[in-house]
């Protein structure tokens, strides 16, 4: 069975057991209860309007932080002296779809 949930603004398809990151959820967050946006089992797709009603998807909280990758961001400009390099490294938070009820 596959659903798509909405965390933070940004939507995910997922199944049970699945292990995903998401944008940093508050400090004390230890589990989530989600509304489907769309349920499947392979044969019968349910969409919702907006929400599928009776279908929640529990999920809890594994990793509270998780630093994503280090991206540099380079500013060059060739025989002028231009040269700026930046860093940025997000953070995310790691979450477990234990149950699509």
């Amino acid at each position: 069975m596959k659903a798509v949930i909405k965390v933070s603004g940004k939507q995910y398809i997922v199944t049970e057991k699945e292990r995903l990151l998401v944008d940093l959820l508050p400090e004390g967050t230890k589990s989530l209860t989600l509304d489907a946006l769309l349920v499947t089992d392979g044969s019968k797709t349910t969409v919702g309007k907006p929400t599928v009603k009776d279908v929640k998807v529990e999920a809890k909280v594994v990793s509270p932080e998780v630093k994503g990758d280090k991206l540099r961001v380079i500013r060059y400009k060739s025989k002028k002296r231009v040269h700026t390099e930046t860093g940025h490294r997000q953070k995310y938070s790691e979450i477990e779809i234990s149950s699509i009820k």
